[in-house]
């Protein structure tokens, strides 16, 4: 029933929610420090930091790479992840703009100090 409910709704406030929805757990921030952090890292190094069994590491990175934040990228029998920076950027602005609050030069906002601001996956 809540897909019907989404098409009431502009495509732009569904995507927002859903990337929203995939920032709205603490072990999911913790995963996005951990990759801005690190660059890139695979699964079971995630585990390791962590306190959550894999399983659940998973789970986590799954509703990260759907909501599109993360790129994947395999690393023999493992997969790898990092941040998509471009996507986090697009979604700030987009979340700035439905606020009210986007400056014309929101470039230094938008942009963190470490290295994922310099990457253009």
């Amino acid at each position: 029933m809540a897909s019907t409910k989404h098409a009431l709704f502009p495509e732009e406030q569904v995507s927002l929610a859903a990337f929203a929805g995939a920032l709205a757990h603490p072990a999911r921030i913790a995963i996005i420090g951990l990759l801005q952090e690190r660059k890139e890292v695979c699964c079971g190094d995630i585990v390791k930091e962590l306190p959550l069994a894999q399983a659940t590491v998973s789970q986590h990175l799954k509703a990260l790479d759907k909501a599109g934040l993360l790129h994947l990228r395999e690393c023999g029998p493992k997969v790898c992840y990092s941040l998509n920076c471009e996507a986090i950027r697009s979604f700030c602005h987009s979340f700035q703009c439905t606020l009210g609050t986007d400056q014309a030069d929101h470039s230094a906002e938008l942009e963190p100090a470490s290295d994922c601001a310099n990457r253009r996956s």
